[in-house]
């Protein structure tokens, strides 16, 4: 089994900027970043390659990009740049997004999710690792080959339902959730993940789960800061779902974040409790963790490098 290891999601910046707090965070010791692709976003497989020449030990990943707008055989192009140049150190995650993000933004006919996501893994996991796909299904359809496959690139998948966190226990090398609380992943996605690892006779790949971090004392400072960065979830009808069957059943009807809710998938307080609560998330069952870090307070440079001085430090203890 891996080492288990705290990563780090979206440094802050433009793309020069981001590549830049790639090296600092590696230089500070923290082993993983990782990065979203939202809508008109800067490109995380691009930022990637740039990444990948800066730095010497660092892991990589995307957590998630959409599959909506891309083709897999396109996706792969890019991801053997990015393992050509960082060798063993690159993840690719996947999601389906939601229907606003397709639909509203790209025109896309959002339907199937679970089964788009499956598809698009295969033809990943298979032209990677196999060196050839040959496959026809609802969403996509390819034909073909590669002289050298990659089979150190694990093919992982953002899940939040039961089926979803099945349909990764069949076919990717990795789930990926995003702020789903600890009672949650133990009790409904690592038993839904391992039902389906054993129905297609394979090893149950690993969890990566994510939380919100943030080292500071003042509670009501780290519910704001919050409540601003990740109001919209609170509004998406597939994380109220999640948020609901994780027992926060107030968000059903207010659409907004309670304190219950921020404190299950925040990691806030001094330094002995954050890492204390990164603890409980592994003894929760994750194989490895990563951080949406917000800062609190007037000086967010001083928050961001409390926070992310912790999360290397505790890495150091793991």
């Amino acid at each position: 089994m891996s080492p288990k290891i705290v990563g780090l999601v979206n440094p802050p910046g433009d793309a020069r900027g981001i590549v830049e707090g790639i090296q600092k965070l590696e230089g500070m010791g923290i082993p993983a970043v990782w990065l979203t692709t939202a809508g008109p976003g800067y490109d995380a497989l691009t930022i990637f390659s740039a990444a990948a020449m800066r730095t010497e030990r660092i892991k990589m990943g995307t957590a998630i990009i959409p599959t909506w707008p891309q083709h897999p055989i396109a996706a792969v192009q890019q991801i053997r740049v990015i393992a050509n140049l960082a060798p063993g150190r690159f993840r690719f995650g996947i999601g389906a997004a939601n229907r606003t993000g397709v639909k509203g933004m790209f025109g896309l006919d959002f339907r199937q999710p679970v089964t788009n996501v499956r598809e698009f893994a295969h033809i990943v996991k298979s032209l990677l690792q196999k060196g050839e796909v040959d496959f026809d299904g609802l969403h996509y359809q390819a034909h073909a080959s590669i002289e050298d496959p990659m089979p150190d690139v694990p093919v992982m998948a953002a899940a939040l339902g039961s089926k979803a966190f099945q349909a990764c226990g069949e076919v990717t090398d990795g789930a990926i959730s995003w702020l789903c609380p600890g009672p949650y992943l133990k009790d409904v996605a690592i038993p839904a993940l391992k039902e389906g690892a054993q129905k297609v006779g394979r090893s149950t790949p690993p969890l990566i789960a994510h939380f919100i971090a943030c080292v500071d004392e003042n509670i009501d400072q780290v519910r704001a800061a919050v409540r601003n960065d990740f109001g919209f979830f609170a509004q998406s009808e597939h994380y109220i779902s999640m948020f609901v069957a994780a027992g926060h059943t107030e968000v059903q009807n207010t659409q907004a974040w309670s304190d219950a809710l921020i404190d299950s998938v925040t990691f806030s307080g001094n330094e002995d409790a954050v890492a204390e609560r990164i603890r409980h998330l592994f003894d929760s069952g994750a194989d490895e963790v990563f951080a949406s870090v917000v800062t609190a307070g007037s000086n967010r440079e001083a928050s961001w490098d409390r926070t992310v001085s912790l999360l290397a430090e505790v890495n150091k203890t793991l």
